[in-house]
């Protein structure tokens, strides 16, 4: 069970984030140049809200509405669930899968740190398990 602070170490300081205000048209744009998921809303330098994928699916293209007219505060997810850097992956899994979530930002006090996704997560379960299964036939061997 290692902190979220290890998997944000991993990847690197990127930030990627919008305004409310920024069109939904543009916010794509933006989900598209990092080849993410989703984008943390700041406000004022306070997170607002979460833009997803999901988020323009379900509330723009199924709707029939004009993401060029749109505002990004009109579709956002308002009532973010966060975590902490010293939360464990394993308390992450676990609330991504109740909440039915795939992005969680990180927030330490009043400080945005980041955001992991479920990929983040799974990488990481993967590299646990590979490392294992290497120790185990190192093991083995020997």
């Amino acid at each position: 069970m290692k902190p979220v602070s290890e998997l944000l170490k991993r990847r690197g300081p990127a930030l990627f984030h919008i305004a409310p205000d920024t069109t939904v048209f543009d916010a794509l744009h933006v989900l598209a140049r990092h080849e993410v998921g989703a984008l943390l809303v700041i406000s004022e330098g306070k997170l607002v809200g979460v833009l997803s994928e999901r988020d323009y699916t379900r509330k723009v293209a199924l709707l029939g509405k004009n993401s060029k007219e749109m505002k990004v505060s009109e579709i956002m997810t308002a009532n973010v669930i966060t975590v902490t850097s010293k939360s464990n992956t394993v308390e992450c899994m676990n609330l991504m899968s109740q909440k039915r979530i795939r992005h969680l930002p990180v927030i330490d006090g009043t400080t945005i740190i980041g955001m992991i996704s479920i990929r983040d997560l799974m990488d990481d379960i993967i590299a646990d398990h590979e490392q294992t299964i290497e120790q185990l036939t190192t093991y083995i061997q020997s």
